[in-house]
């Protein structure tokens, strides 16, 4: 039962629920309950539907394959501390890495959001998400109407701060 009038935001309140039937009920792989879905039983709007997925998704207890669901992750598939990190932070050290092997060079296009949705498996806010981070790092620079570019490297950040 929710407390709608407490101190604790709803989509916090129902990410324990979720949290909690994961934990007692649900096996890796096991297929989450959906936004529309948490819509429903918790008669709440779409934005604290997603807000909740986004807790469990970032504390990496699931994870989102579009097109096919949301699904509990399995414990390999977190690090040592238990959890993961956010998967749009997995698909930009992916992407910094190839920067920096000389996979992607500079001035040149990174692949585009439909290659890394498909490349991730991942929602296409997800990899915005991980462009926009790669972009405030300064890995790459993004030109309206014609995709994002690899920074020249007298502008890549420097290895601290990564």
């Amino acid at each position: 039962m929710l407390d709608r009038e407490g101190d604790t935001h709803l989509y916090l309140q129902i990410s324990e629920v979720i949290r909690s039937r994961i934990i007692e009920s649900l096996s890796p792989g096991d297929p989450v309950i959906s936004e529309a879905g948490i819509q429903r039983e918790f008669r709440v709007a779409r934005t604290t539907a997603r807000r909740a997925i986004r807790v469990l998704r970032n504390q990496g207890l699931i994870h989102t394959r579009q097109g096919k669901g949301t699904f509990v992750s399995s414990p390999d598939e977190t690090c040592p501390s238990g959890h993961q990190p956010p998967l749009y932070q997995a698909i930009a050290n992916e992407i910094r890495q190839r920067i920096q092997a000389g996979e992607l060079v500079p001035s040149r296009p990174i692949p585009s959001e439909v290659a890394l949705v498909q490349e991730f498996g991942a929602a296409r806010e997800t990899v915005r998400r991980a462009i926009a981070f790669l972009r405030q790092q300064e890995w790459i620079y993004t030109i309206p109407h014609r995709g994002s570019y690899v920074s020249p490297r007298e502008q890549w950040p420097s290895q601290g701060s990564t």
